[in-house]
């Protein structure tokens, strides 16, 4: 083993060592107060990142009518959140099974999981999203998802074990396999959800906030190919670890130009999730390299 690999080795080691440790204490405090001590702390610590300088500029691009002092409450209040929803990823499982989620449109929901076929649902990165698919799993469905792998494997395995239990279909890592492999659930009959509000340099380019976002038009593409339409899913956060999901219907368009109609549903996903942060800015992941 070269010095390289074994410092990787030993680095990885380390972070498994620590992200373990940060688990333990979080998850030993109820989760109101890991939620609040979390989030303080990324409140506080994060801003002095570079990160946060690139948050403040992509929300003076988006909002450019607000004050500065608007955006910087807006960047603090997102870390925030961040800090919050890490908290809370280690009481997944007790948040899930307890009355924390309320959901609204629930008829819609139910109608759309009682379609014949396969579906396709998308959320984004707001509020604690890690929960995005709790409603679609209640419905009676056994999604499937995407993720993309951490470079640590030790973390990444401990972080797929605790979301692995929303996804009772499968987790899937990011390769070139997945389009196949999500094609062929999609026309058997099976469900699959993504976060689909970052970049996606593969993608097509669309307007987000008025500028020129790479979106992916997977989501549009599986969704068109079965001639459904995607569920647009909410995650909004409240006081107290509580938490509201509500669903509306995007429709796909089918005419005689595919590309034409996958390029459209893109568009109108992506529109769909800026009117959801427009609503709750403070709850989106802004430090994120999202646009062009």
């Amino acid at each position: 083993m070269s010095l390289r690999s074994l410092w990787t080795s030993c680095r990885h080691r380390i972070e498994y060592v620590l992200f373990r440790a940060v688990g333990t204490l979080f998850g030993a405090l109820k989760v109101e107060t890991a939620s609040r001590v979390s989030g303080s702390l990324w409140r506080h610590v994060a801003p002095m990142t570079h990160r946060h300088g690139r948050a403040l500029g992509h929300l003076r691009d988006a909002f450019p009518e607000k004050t500065e002092a608007e955006r910087e409450a807006i960047a603090r209040a997102m870390w925030e959140n961040l800090g919050r929803t890490f908290a809370e990823s280690f009481h997944l499982k007790a948040i899930a099974a307890s009355d924390r989620v309320r959901m609204e449109n629930v008829e819609l929901l139910q109608r759309w999981a009682a379609r014949p076929g396969g579906k396709v649902a998308c959320a984004g990165h707001l509020g604690n999203w890690e929960l995005a698919i709790l409603g679609i799993m209640q419905a009676g469905a056994q999604p499937w998802s995407i993720y993309r792998p951490m470079n640590n494997p030790l973390v990444d395995a401990e972080v797929l074990r605790m979301r692995s239990f929303l996804y009772t279909g499968g987790l899937e890592p990011k390769g070139p396999s997945i389009p196949r492999q999500f094609l062929k659930i999609v026309r058997d009959g099976g469900t699959i959800g993504f976060l689909s509000d970052q970049r996606e340099n593969n993608g097509i380019v669309v307007s987000l906030f008025g500028k020129p976002a790479p979106s992916t038009t997977f989501p549009a593409m599986l969704a068109r190919s079965i001639g459904a339409p995607i569920l647009m899913v909410r995650m909004r956060r409240l006081p107290d670890v509580r938490f509201v999901q509500s669903f509306e219907l995007l429709e796909i368009p089918e005419t005689d130009d595919r590309k034409a109609d996958i390029e459209a549903a893109t568009l109108a996903i992506q529109q769909t999730f800026e009117r959801y942060v427009r609503d709750a800015p403070d709850q989106w992941m802004w430090a994120h390299r999202r646009w062009s």
